[in-house]
């Protein structure tokens, strides 16, 4: 067991009001990370390929079991799994993409949406990552407006149901053994939750290449030709897009956190770095515009830290609404865009190569600030809640 140490941009030390078992867990994720992650992470993002050899030790930790209560290894809080986010985005980012994928949206989806057969028939697959989940929600023509605007089609047909559409921007689906997909019903125009094995006739999932974010994490083209599905697979507890909003609010917190994560790790590789760069016979940390740049960047670290955590106070408390998750979200990713400019900025040139270890933040950035809700969109979402008038058209 490793002993827990407070990052040094925790400012304000706000991780030392977890419990002992939650520090204890996320120092031994820390060191496995450290250990185990960081030294590949630069080689598989140039490649945009993703390091399967570090699912089944994340599950041994018991990452993916966190959450949900017929799987998680101890009692633990929705502060203590943002922080889990954070460490794992203050080291890729691309790798917190694929545990929120796996166990907030996919999971999630089975344990929001799924009665108690499908529960504990997927969930413990899923924590022990002998199952791999995507999330497909996003069509190629409906993004922001997938709450009216989802143009997958399911159609029952007897005891089966039958897919067809597209999807696209799916995590992981290159690769998943499942994939809950959300499509409207043609008998009552309600979205609802189905899961597919990805092995079924008629799904078919191709890579998305070329992506300059987050291109660890393989992003696919989802397309649906008369896929069957039996009403075994439909998740019994989602019938409306209100039941999909849930899962939404509980992952938007969390990509929050990993907003904050990513922002920490090209913080730390900016002080690393001024601390070594000699510029005019002295570390250019000495200089009074690169600490001006490294403050500002420190922060917005400090006051997203401040709302990530009191966004999963109000969860434990049963209190957090869609309007926290939606504020926290685009303020967070809103500040780490700065943050990681900052960053890049006080490294000069060696900002833009993968070698000095702020570039690939930079990048991954620009998927964190669009995904999960755009910061236009959870903008519109507050800004209903503030004003009594919606202005999403």
């Amino acid at each position: 067991m490793t002993d827990y140490t407070p990052l040094v941009s925790d400012f304000y030390g706000y991780s030392e009001a977890l419990a002992d078992r939650e520090k204890a867990v996320l120092a031994d994720l820390r060191d496995y990370l450290e250990r185990d992650v960081r030294p590949i992470v630069d080689d598989y993002w140039e490649r945009a390929e993703f390091p399967t050899q570090i699912v089944k030790p994340l599950a041994e930790q018991g990452i993916f079991a966190m959450p949900w209560e017929e799987t998680k290894p101890f009692e633990n809080s929705a502060v203590f799994r943002g922080w889990v986010a954070l460490e794992l985005a203050r080291i890729d980012a691309s790798v917190a993409t694929f545990v929120g994928v796996q166990n907030g949206l996919a999971m999630g989806s089975i344990s929001i949406g799924g009665d108690e057969t499908q529960r504990r028939e997927w969930l413990p697959k899923m924590a022990a990552a002998d199952v791999i989940g995507a999330f497909g929600l996003t069509e190629p023509l409906s993004g922001s407006d997938s709450a009216q605007g989802l143009r997958t089609v399911a159609t029952r047909d007897g005891d089966d149901w039958i897919l067809n559409g597209s999807k696209r921007w799916i995590g992981n689906a290159t690769w998943s053994d499942i994939t809950v997909i959300w499509a409207k019903s043609a008998e009552d125009g309600q979205v609802k939750g189905f899961i597919v094995p990805t092995s079924t006739p008629g799904y078919t999932a191709t890579k998305i290449e070329r992506k300059q974010s987050l291109r660890i994490v393989q992003n696919a083209d989802i397309v649906l030709e008369n896929v069957r599905v039996p009403e075994s697979n439909r998740l019994q507890n989602a019938n409306s897009f209100r039941d999909t909003a849930k899962v939404l609010r509980l992952t938007r917190a969390e990509v929050a956190w990993a907003a904050v994560g990513n922002a920490i790790g090209a913080y730390e590789a900016a002080v690393k770095y001024t601390g070594e760069r000699i510029q005019f016979g002295k570390p250019i940390a000495s200089h009074q515009l690169v600490q001006n740049m490294l403050v500002k960047a420190l922060s917005n670290i400090t006051a997203s830290l401040g709302m990530v955590v009191r966004v999963s106070q109000l969860l434990d408390e049963g209190k957090q609404t869609d309007e926290h998750a939606a504020l926290a979200k685009a303020y967070a990713t809103s500040a780490m865009r700065e943050t990681v400019g900052l960053c890049r900025e006080a490294l000069g040139g060696n900002g833009i190569v993968l070698d000095h270890g702020v570039a690939r933040h930079m990048a991954d950035a620009e998927a964190i600030y669009s995904y999960e809700g755009t910061r236009e969109m959870n903008t519109l979402i507050v800004g209903r809640k503030i004003t009594g008038q919606a202005a999403f058209v």
